[in-house]
């Protein structure tokens, strides 16, 4: 496949969506948390996983979070209409941990004597 200037490949696509779907909430809610935190410091956190963020006047915090499962469906869909969900699932999951290699939290697919299982 040729990529032209600006396009993002399958690939690409399937390696975003593997690290929204892994990514970690926990610099989320320390925003929430701090009342008072410098810019500085909020630029070094990782909000990958935040989807809004709201604080109102009266120091009420929402803070909502991608939906994974959202994501990993998604991921599936990617993979192609031909083959069902789970199977479309876990290709993508194998297809993202070979590219960006093995790393603790993965998940991995085993296969079992009922089919395939997936084990994060």
């Amino acid at each position: 496949m040729e990529k032209r200037r600006g396009s993002i490949s399958r690939e690409d696509i399937l390696r975003r969506m593997d690290r929204l779907a892994r990514a970690k909430v926990n610099d989320g809610v320390k925003l929430a948390f701090l009342d008072e935190m410098p810019l500085e410091e909020i630029q070094k956190l990782n909000l990958t996983a935040l989807a809004e963020f709201k604080r109102s006047g009266t120091g009420t915090v929402e803070v909502k979070f991608i939906d994974r499962m959202q994501v990993l469906e998604r991921m599936a869909d990617l993979v192609g209409e031909q083959q069902d969900s789970a199977e479309g699932l876990f290709l993508a999951l194998e297809q993202t941990a070979e590219t960006e290699g093995t790393r603790e939290g993965q998940a991995v697919l085993e296969k079992t004597e009922t089919g395939s299982e997936l084990v994060v």
